[in-house]
């Protein structure tokens, strides 16, 4: 009899939209091997698992509810196995600020960063002129997919960027804006194994453009080059700063860390997100198929492991 997988999708997140296309190409993937079912996030997800009795979860969300701690709690309680991350390495992730510090922590170079509320709007806009002018980069705390981020290359309204943001999330996260390549590394970490890190990969996209919501999830309007072409010596160390991301948070099974690279060679990590994409516009399926890893072997390979590891405790 063939295990079952429940892959969760959905819910009511900003991301819902991405999530329930990552969920389907993962359930289409895995069905050549498991008896799958495909889950909205619901109020009556734990019902919905409970008619089902899965094997293995596999949630496949992105951003909160759902990439932020809260399935992989209930899961926990429920007592299902499940593919990703899990409590604490969610919550950490997807807490910008809080993720930095444990960067910072490993020696993984960051950004300097203010923290703007709208209730103290003012006093926000003043600190960020005097510690980084105009030139900045403004983004929810809590957002991913780049909803709500506003870069500001050349200066300008800080208020009306903040304001654009706070649509999605009552904390933005202020950094200062440095021109550089968008270079993503990915990270396998399968149960039972050692992390490695996938090939590092440069973003382009269209001239004065960038690697927003929309160049990201339209076909065709950006470019993935895998392997990226960097010297030797710092492809290496990007690739250690991917897994050495991926530990601090305590990630398992899979991440992917994203950084900015200046022309000088200094690299910044951005982000770290516990649950990478899998549309047929993402990086992290791109990177593992450069590596002979297409859906269906990497899926197949996620729900083995969360089976061999089995239940948790946090």
């Amino acid at each position: 009899m063939a295990l079952r997988v429940a892959v969760i999708g959905g819910g009511g997140s900003h991301e819902a939209e991405v999530s329930r296309s990552s969920a389907s190409q993962v359930a289409e993937a895995l069905e050549c091997d498991f008896e799958v079912r495909n889950i909205e996030l619901t109020a009556n997800i734990a019902q919905d698992l409970g008619k089902f009795q899965p094997d293995v979860v596999f949630p496949v969300l992105h951003g909160a509810p759902g990439e932020d701690g809260t399935i992989q709690g209930l899961l926990t309680i429920l007592g299902y196995p499940y593919v990703g991350c899990g409590v604490r390495a969610s919550v950490l992730a997807l807490d910008k600020v809080v993720a930095k510090q444990q960067f910072r922590a490993a020696g993984i170079p960051v950004l300097d960063e203010l923290v703007a509320t709208e209730a103290n709007l003012q006093q926000s806009i003043e600190e960020i002129r005097q510690k980084f002018s105009d030139r900045v980069v403004c983004k929810p705390r809590f957002q991913g997919s780049a909803l709500g981020t506003t870069l500001l290359p050349n200066g300008g309204d800080v208020v009306e960027a903040l304001k654009r943001g706070f649509q999605y999330d009552e904390y933005m996260l202020v950094e200062p804006f440095v021109k550089g390549r968008e270079i993503t590394v990915g990270v396998l970490d399968l149960f039972g194994q050692d992390a490695i890190a996938l090939p590092v990969t440069e973003i382009l996209v269209a001239a004065d453009e960038w690697y927003d919501f929309t160049n990201r999830y339209t076909p065709g309007r950006s470019e993935h080059v895998i392997p990226a072409e960097v010297d030797p010596q710092l492809y290496v160390r990007l690739q250690q700063a991917a897994i050495d991301a991926h530990k601090a948070l305590g990630a398992e099974d899979l991440s992917r860390a994203d950084f900015v690279l200046e022309p000088s060679g200094q690299f910044w990590i951005l982000e770290v997100n516990s649950m990478p994409g899998m549309t047929p516009t993402s990086l992290y399926p791109d990177a593992c198929r450069s590596e002979g890893l297409d859906l269906v072997e990497l899926t197949t390979r996620f729900v083995e492991g969360a089976l061999k590891r089995g239940l948790r405790t946090a």
